[in-house]
């Protein structure tokens, strides 16, 4: 299924998305869906709870606005970084941090603020004054379905609701400044999230191709076969020690093409369109202000 947040009549919904992607279906979820959009419900599922009734009848797509099916995130998101052999590489060559030059032993794992996010077709904001070097990370989302702490990988994945794209835009040169990486990558705007859900029977996370344009120009290509570290490893990792609860995200990191990985690099101007596309997902497109 593909469950969707989106605005309809002034107010915010949640619905199911049909198999063509044409309509979507208004389901009956309480009043928290007005902040926190799909959450509602995988809160209520993880705890047995049955899907919910619709509650009215189905409207073609293309009438409704679209928003991340998670508008406001429970809390900060959890982001994974130098997952890719090809981005390593290129990290390592961009002089951002000299102990990255390699693929890491263990999953760097950092976060960004819940209200970075933004809704498919929402301008990412230049910072101006701030940052002359943003860049785009295309990525597939893990949302959680059933909370926990000490998940071994062998069972990670009956933990996961399913999936989403996320673009884990980043000002470089914060990044490098302040060399950590949360200030660079929460900037507001800095998390355009969608189209929407798809739950976990319908895609292989460990097996789907992630693509990225900008302008129409393919930047990044790549499969999550080639993940260093698989989404089972990423959720015990993080499970270790913090405890896992429905509808948090994690950000499996992003394969190389990002603009800092080019000679000279190629960030993100006024003007520009970053498309990314999952197989099985969808796609998510965002304009730059």
């Amino acid at each position: 299924m593909r469950i969707a947040t989106y605005r309809w009549g002034g107010r915010r919904c949640v619905g199911l998305v049909s198999a063509d992607a044409r309509h979507v279906t208004p389901l009956a979820v309480d009043e928290r869906a007005k902040t926190r959009g799909a959450l509602v419900l995988i809160e209520a599922l993880a705890v047995g709870g049955a899907m919910p009734r619709a509650a009215g009848s189905s409207l073609p797509l293309s009438a409704v606005e679209l928003e991340a099916p998670l508008p406001l995130p429970r809390r900060n998101i959890f982001c994974v970084g130098i997952n890719y052999r090809t981005h390593a590489a290129e990290f390592g060559r961009s002089g951002i941090d000299a102990s990255l030059t390699a693929a890491p032993d263990d999953p760097v794992v950092f976060s960004k603020v819940p209200d970075c996010v933004i809704a498919p077709g929402a301008p990412i904001r230049m910072p101006v004054g701030l940052s002359q070097a943003v860049d785009y990370e295309a990525e597939l989302m893990v949302v959680i379905g059933r909370g926990g702490r000490g998940i071994p990988a062998s069972r990670a994945l009956d933990h996961v609701f399913g999936y989403t794209c996320f673009n884990d835009v980043t000002a470089r040169d914060l990044q490098k400044r302040h060399k950590q990486f949360l200030i660079g990558k929460s900037l507001d705007t800095f998390g355009p999230m969608g189209p929407w859900i798809v739950s976990a029977d319908e895609v292989d996370g460990g097996n789907t191709g992630v693509r990225l344009w900008v302008n129409g120009e393919l930047r990044q290509e790549a499969s999550t076969r080639d993940l260093i570290f698989g989404i089972p490893a990423l959720i015990e990792a993080i499970s270790a020690g913090i405890t896992l609860h429905p509808g948090d995200l994690i950000a499996t990191g992003t394969p190389g093409g990002v603009g800092i990985g080019f000679s000279p690099p190629k960030y993100l101007r006024p003007g520009d369109k970053v498309r990314i596309e999952i197989d099985g997902i969808g796609t998510l497109e965002n304009p730059v202000h």
